[in-house]
């Protein structure tokens, strides 16, 4: 029983609360590292590139619904 309060006795606070942020950290460095090497945002097979529409297209709504 000693050797386990010796080992909780030598773990600080501040490194207990900082071990939660490493998972977080390396999830975060792993998204932009994937952002960053795929740059190309084409999803068709073509090479075009989607172009939203300048002016909004409503959809009728029947009255009596």
């Amino acid at each position: 029983m000693g050797e386990l309060q010796a080992a909780t006795d030598s773990a600080s606070p501040f490194l207990a609360i900082l071990w939660v942020f490493y998972p977080m950290a390396a999830l975060v460095l792993l998204e932009l590292i994937m952002r960053a090497v795929n740059d190309d945002d084409d999803d068709d097979f073509q090479g075009g590139k989607g172009i939203r529409s300048q002016e909004p297209v409503y959809a009728t709504v029947p009255s009596g619904a």
